[in-house]
């Protein structure tokens, strides 16, 4: 099912600031919290959903992007996401715990309230994807080797070994925070943070996997596959939700940012979603007509070229270009013309010319030098 639009599900404008796309998401994630919609799996995947539009829009780099390609610049062509296996509601609470001031598991009356623990979050990766010209027209899968952080295998990535491998830190006692109260002169005040002994684990290693030292994370190269949509642009960046780094002991994957590179076509060039062919005609062809061979990125198409064609016209060949990535057209091939004057002739050539020269019907009249000044004037416009 195609993802929705992050400012429809938030209900926000496009134009909306970073503190009305906050709130929005505060009466969004209250409206769908799970402590008021008990057993209400549709509830869940909305209040993942809208935890998921903030993720992305509330983060600057990401929006511009997000605006720029849509989904496909923020993941749209990758899989995970909150509602796919990613960050579960527990790691909701704990990652947008500021929205609600710190105490976004404690919502009042309900059965989840909680000591808000760390949530870990693995780093994320940057690989460089090179794309020809017609894997960017129709879209490609492309294997992607990579040396990353993944969970240990012996100890499942908890860094522990065996069933008595941690025992519970005897500061926080295993809550992950710990709670300074001190007297102030307004009165007594308390102010809680992360757990300085396990840093918000709430438990701490007594066995250590040999593994991987107590890490719960190894080196190790994976290969993963990545689908890149029609149309993207040089530099674009898509991102794979949980395709990075592990985190230490548990936690969140970090992401894997895919940035496309695109190689040089021989012969077109590309200009947004059009592409552009230079032409060089021979003088004959442009004098009396003809047809030539174009180059497209499915192949060569064959283009009549009317007598008379001038220097610097420009033919158009819709639907022949690239397609946008947001789904919203294709572009159009355009093919500039260039006149070829050849700069050596030998004696009967130049007499040739030489005849030709003598009909008023190949020199410039007034009106064609006053189309042709306009024409080099709007170029200044």
């Amino acid at each position: 099912m195609a993802k929705r639009d992050y400012y429809e599900i938030l209900e926000v404008a496009k134009t909306a600031t970073a503190d009305e796309i906050k709130k929005a998401y505060r009466k969004k994630a209250i409206q769908y919290h799970p402590d008021k919609n008990q057993g209400d799996k549709t509830a869940e995947e909305k209040f993942k959903e809208a935890a998921e539009a903030y993720e992305v829009l509330s983060d600057q780099q990401k929006r511009q992007r997000y605006d720029q390609f849509g989904h496909a610049g923020v993941g749209g062509a990758a899989s995970g996401g909150y509602g796919d296996g990613g960050m579960t509601v527990e790691d909701i609470f704990a990652h947008f715990g500021d929205v609600f001031g710190g105490h976004f598991g404690n919502f009042t009356g309900g059965s989840r309230g909680r000591q808000q623990r760390v949530v870990r979050k693995g780093s994320d990766l940057r690989v460089k994807v090179k794309l020809t010209l017609k894997e960017v027209a129709t879209g490609v899968e492309k294997k992607i080797k990579v040396n990353k952080y993944v969970a240990c295998a012996p100890c499942n990535g908890s860094g522990a070994t065996g069933s008595d491998g941690f025992y519970t830190c005897p500061t926080c006692k295993g809550s992950g925070r710990v709670t300074q109260v001190f007297n102030t002169a307004f009165g007594t005040m308390q102010n809680t943070q992360t757990c300085p002994t396990c840093h918000g684990e709430g438990k701490s290693i007594k066995n250590k996997c040999p593994h991987c030292s107590g890490e719960g994370v190894v080196r190790q190269d994976e290969v993963i596959s990545v689908r890149i949509p029609a149309g993207v642009m040089e530099n674009m960046q898509l991102t794979m939700s949980g395709k990075g780094n592990a985190a230490r002991r548990g936690g969140i994957n970090g992401d894997l940012l895919v940035v496309i590179e695109e190689e040089r076509h021989p012969e077109l060039l590309r200009d947004e979603n059009d592409l552009i062919y230079n032409l060089l005609l021979d003088l004959p062809t442009a004098i009396l007509g003809g047809s030539v061979e174009i180059p497209t990125v499915d192949g060569k198409v064959k283009m009549k070229v009317e007598a008379g064609t001038q220097p610097s016209k420009v033919l158009r060949l819709r639907g022949k270009g690239l397609p946008s990535v947001n789904s919203y057209g294709t572009g159009d091939l355009l093919v500039n013309i260039g006149v070829y004057i050849p700069e050596n002739l030998n004696k009967n050539e130049k007499s040739l010319i030489e005849e030709l020269a003598k009909s008023n019907n190949v020199k410039p009249s007034a009106a064609a030098s006053k189309n042709f000044f306009a024409r080099f004037r709007s170029m200044f416009d």
